[in-house]
């Protein structure tokens, strides 16, 4: 480059850079490093180097552009503009040359890494740069005189038109080679998958001339009860369907340890767990390409992310080690596999498959995916993550450190183990308020936005029916029922003469509190049980006494903000929660719900090859607590299992709400007083 030569801008990276009149303007962003998208390599069929030349005095750069600093439209563009149609002052980078000193502008979808808003899913913004990309080449066709293969010629134009050096394909993608070849008159689409700790590049794929009909991905957040599924475009990032199903291992066992207990007394059970969930998920593979209305094939890369167990079950390893201590994992690492080896047939069948690494031997990938999307270790403030689930990942952290541990809160907080659970479905009680002066219950079900109070109700919920409570419903109802002095601080339900309703009814030797009772019409009748009340008792108790044991590690008594994780987490209110004794005290408008952190942690990590290297990095920076353990797990589990705890304040949520004070054990008080206490109604 000459000085005399035209100087070139580019914005908004500000890059900059003189280049002989003549040059593309492609050429000049590839040769300082601007982020300009192409996928046909500068031929002019794909459009996606798009820029908008500025015209007039640029002061912030020095720079005058005439109007004729470009080259004039030329043919090509012309074409395509009467084919695809160009906006107003757009330019084709690979056609238009550099003529004079110019100012370019890459527009937002012309650059390669797009910062991308999710609207399907959790809102999040990623910058895209994927393992699996296409590129258009063209290959010299073959001479006798100079005899090489199909797939060494291929391999030529990839490194002198991409400069992508050294490739790998399997038997199945070179056998399909030759034929592809010829049908695209020597110019073809090949989709490669950029291991980011290999030397080579691999061919997933490949088709005649310019293919334009996408390239997908699958971020699976693989749990214990369900299976949560994003169908995620690699070239823009748009999420074009999500999907879940139930994890069909809950056959085997509803907890992970039952899962383990199965593999250690059932010869093969894992084999028979493995291969439950593999079928699984090549039908929800199925299915979600099905919705998109994409071809299933065109699915090149699946990421997962999942607890130690389900991440052995996943990959056919038997998982009894994760049942006792030193808890060892058969590997730690991420993993980097053929899609083939999971049996995941339902998509292409060279796809890759990514692993996030394992954190320890109680504490996983999922746990991973989270530090990935909520980042504790770049937090100011001091930040408890909880991803709450059968079993629940907890990270606390910030700027100086990290700790981590899982708690085995059991399914009770998925509707599983109570009397009138269910999963969250159409007709599911998913909210509830108890007046606490009468009693008497209002609630909100899946499918319709009224409360059972208001009009329209029963039309609204007629086809859907009332059907049961699922996980956010029986947390509400649980820390209503200790807010209205139905329930006293030890988790004990009152009979009907000490609290003053008849919805608080016998049974055997305990009593329930009725919510809906639909028997009359052959319906449900929908209760909530002393034995539901212990179940979310041990499953709260477990989940702040491994909040609790993370902020003795730490050596602090209070966090600054909670941070509620995982799909179920996003239903949960904070005020009720916080009622329970769920989480530890704090303000509550520092409690927030992050969505699905594991599955955003996917997508990120599916999105984004930087990720995949950062996340493997900071893992092994994070500090494992082992709950199973620790001496003190136990005695905060105990203390947890008061309503909200028995021996820590919490003079936050008591800013908001007076909890009755009320006793239902033998020679306890009638409970009058505190159950009649009025109170603001709430929702």
């Amino acid at each position: 480059m000459s000085s005399q030569d035209p100087l070139v801008v580019f914005t908004p990276s500000g890059k900059r850079g003189r280049f002989a009149a003549g040059t593309p303007i492609l050429t000049a962003a590839r040769q300082l490093g601007v982020d300009l998208d192409s996928v046909c390599g500068g031929r002019g069929i794909c459009s996606k180097c798009q820029i908008t030349p500025g015209v007039g005095e640029f002061s912030k750069h020095g720079v005058t552009v005439a109007p004729d600093a470009l080259s004039a439209w030329n043919a090509v563009e012309e074409r395509y503009d009467q084919k695809r149609g160009l906006k107003p002052g757009r330019r084709l980078g690979c056609q238009a040359t550099v003529q004079s000193d110019v100012v370019i502008d890459v527009p937002p979808e012309s650059q390669v890494h797009k910062q991308v808003v999710r609207k399907a899913a959790s809102a999040r913004a990623i910058l895209m740069d994927p393992a699996t990309r296409l590129f258009f080449v063209e290959v010299e066709e073959p001479d006798m005189h100079e005899p090489t293969g199909d797939f060494e010629r291929l391999e030529r134009a990839l490194e002198k038109q991409w400069d992508i050096k050294g490739l790998r394909a399997d038997l199945s993608l070179i056998g399909k080679l030759q034929k592809v070849l010829r049908k695209g008159d020597w110019r073809v689409t090949v989709a490669l998958h950029h291991d980011h700790r290999a030397a080579r590049s691999t061919v997933i794929d490949i088709w005649p001339g310019l293919h334009e009909a996408g390239l997908y991905g699958l971020a699976i957040d693989l749990g214990s009860t369900t299976v949560a599924a994003h169908l995620t475009d690699l070239e823009t990032g748009e999420v074009k369907a999500s999907s879940g199903i139930m994890n069909p291992q809950i056959r085997f066992g509803e907890d992970l340890m039952s899962r383990v207990s199965y593999a250690m007394m059932n010869p093969g059970g894992e084999v028979e767990m493995t291969a439950a969930v593999r079928e699984a998920l090549n039908t929800l593979a199925e299915e979600i390409a099905k919705e998109a209305e994409i071809d299933a094939s065109l699915i090149v890369e699946t990421v997962f992310v999942c607890n130690p167990v389900m991440h052995h079950l996943l990959l056919g390893i038997d998982p009894v080690e994760l049942g006792q201590a030193p808890f060892a994992l058969a590997t730690s690492e991420a993993l980097r596999i053929d899609a083939k080896e999971l049996d995941l047939t339902a998509i292409n069948p060279r796809a890759k498959t990514y692993v996030l690494p394992c954190i320890a031997g109680h504490v996983g990938a999922d746990a991973a995916a989270v530090a990935l999307s909520e980042e504790p270790g770049k937090s100011e403030d001091l930040a408890l993550m909880v991803d709450v689930g059968t079993n629940a990942e907890i990270l606390l952290g910030d700027k100086s450190r990290v700790l981590a541990c899982s708690s085995p809160t059991g399914p009770a907080f998925e509707g599983a183990q109570i009397s009138s659970g269910q999963r969250a479905a159409p007709g599911a009680i998913e909210a509830i308020r108890i007046d606490p002066e009468t009693k008497e219950p209002r609630f909100r079900v899946i499918g319709c936005d009224l409360w059972s109070d208001e009009e329209g109700f029963a039309e609204a919920t007629a086809a859907t029916g009332i059907t049961g409570i699922c996980g956010s419903g029986i947390i509400e109802a649980v820390a209503e029922m200790r807010l209205a002095g139905l329930v006293d601080p030890s988790g004990l339900i009152g009979g009907a003469e000490k609290t003053g309703t008849p919805r608080s009814v016998p049974e055997g030797r305990t009593h329930a509190y009725l919510i809906h009772d639909a028997s009359a019409e052959g319906g449900p009748r929908i209760t909530v049980t002393q034995g539901d009340i212990r179940a979310i008792q041990l499953a709260k108790s477990a989940l702040y006494a491994g909040a609790r044991l993370l902020m003795d590690t730490r050596g602090v008594d209070k966090v600054d903000r909670v941070v509620l994780a995982g799909a179920f987490g996003a239903h949960i209110s904070p005020l009720h929660a916080m009622v329970l004794g769920m989480i530890p005290d704090v303000p509550l408008d520092k409690v927030t719900s992050a969505g699905n952190a594991a599955g955003t942690g996917a997508r990120i990590a599916l999105c984004n090859i930087a990720a995949r290297k950062e996340i493997e990095r900071v893992v092994r920076q994070i500090t494992k607590v082992e709950t199973a353990i620790e001496p003190k797990f136990q005695e905060h589990f105990v203390n947890a299992n008061a309503i909200p705890h028995a021996t820590d304040p919490f003079p936050e949520l008591l800013k908001h709400v007076t909890l009755p004070d009320v006793s239902f054990n033998t020679g306890g008080d009638d409970g009058e007083s505190g159950g009649r206490r009025r109170r603001r109604r709430r929702g």
